[in-house]
């Protein structure tokens, strides 16, 4: 860490919501709730899926996994937005902030390769019945949940420490309120195009190649599905994708916008907004999508919450 004694820059102020004074109070109540309902929500899919042996495939551990993730995600921002919002000085150290950025870029990271190992889930699912047991296996279950985190670790230690390693002499005033790739690049004194390139070849490979692999799974999904003689059973087949499907858009959607732009595109309060939806809106979205559309699941919910109730001796 002797790079944080080398810069001049000890902390960053956050300015992300400074042009939105008279609505802070307003925006602390409102993400609270949605704060607090997202980890209501997770809590509750993550003791479903644990407490139920019918949830014990799969398609549901994985659930589970992306549930973990989301929690933790909006744990590493949003209480610190929180906080802000109600502060008159909104700050981070250098060494939070890089703590901060390597956090939610590994969670991020791990979230698309895990979309990546569901996609290939329903592929199984869907195409190879008869072997499915086999071809997923616990084993293999937490074998694929490892490799994701492990490029998720990979990518997000050499982003992080390559922003980090940048001089940092000039301004402290980071126009975000979170410590994001773009913005605190921004505020480097001079970043070589070197870096700019790995930056972005990283984002591209956490990015692209799973999503690359959600649509080969998807091609041979729809290939599959279309052989299905009856329409109940194509119908049945789709319903079971579709909200990975949903879950993927959204992720991929925002997460393309944000990091796989110009930078001559780069606007700060675009950036803003959108990373609001992202750290906000998406984590509380993802699950419901998955639990509010699955009967199974629904029916697994009532059968815990009666079963906590009025445990059987």
């Amino acid at each position: 860490m002797e790079w944080v004694n080398e810069t001049l820059v000890r902390e960053f102020v956050f300015l992300g919501f400074s042009s939105l004074t008279g609505l802070q109070r307003l925006l602390f109540i409102v993400f609270l709730l949605i704060y607090l309902f997202t980890l209501g929500t997770n809590a509750i899919i993550i003791s479903t899926i644990v407490l139920d042996r019918a949830l014990h495939t799969p398609m549901y551990f994985f659930l589970a996994v992306l549930s973990c993730f989301e929690t933790c995600y909006t744990f590493i921002l949003v209480p610190k937005m929180l906080v802000d919002l109600l502060a008159q000085k909104k700050t981070i150290s250098f060494l939070g902030c890089s703590i901060q950025m390597f956090s939610f870029l590994f969670l991020g990271c791990c979230h698309s390769f895990l979309l990546a190992v569901m996609g290939y889930d329903r592929y199984v699912a869907i195409c190879n019945p008869l072997r499915y047991t086999v071809l997923m296996g616990y084993g293999v279950c937490v074998g694929l949940v490892a490799a994701a985190c492990a490029c998720g670790f990979t990518v997000s230690l050499v982003t992080t420490s390559l922003v980090f390693h940048l001089p940092f002499h000039s301004s402290n005033q980071l126009h975000h309120f979170f410590c994001d790739i773009s913005p605190v690049l921004k505020l480097a004194s001079h970043h070589s195009h070197l870096s700019q390139l790995v930056i972005f070849m990283l984002a591209v490979f956490a990015l692209i190649i799973p999503l690359l692999l959600i649509l080969v799974s998807y091609i041979r999904i729809i290939s599959a599905i279309l052989k299905i003689p009856s329409s109940v059973g194509r119908y049945k087949a789709f319903s079971i994708c579709a909200s990975h499907l949903i879950v993927v858009t959204v992720h991929y959607g925002c997460a393309s916008f944000i990091y796989l732009r110009p930078k001559s595109h780069y606007s700060s309060s675009q950036d803003t907004l959108i990373s609001v939806s992202y750290t906000i809106l998406t984590p509380l979205f993802n699950p419901m999508v998955y639990s509010l559309r699955n009967k199974e699941f629904k029916s697994a919910v009532r059968r815990t919450m009666v079963q906590t109730s009025y445990p059987v001796n």
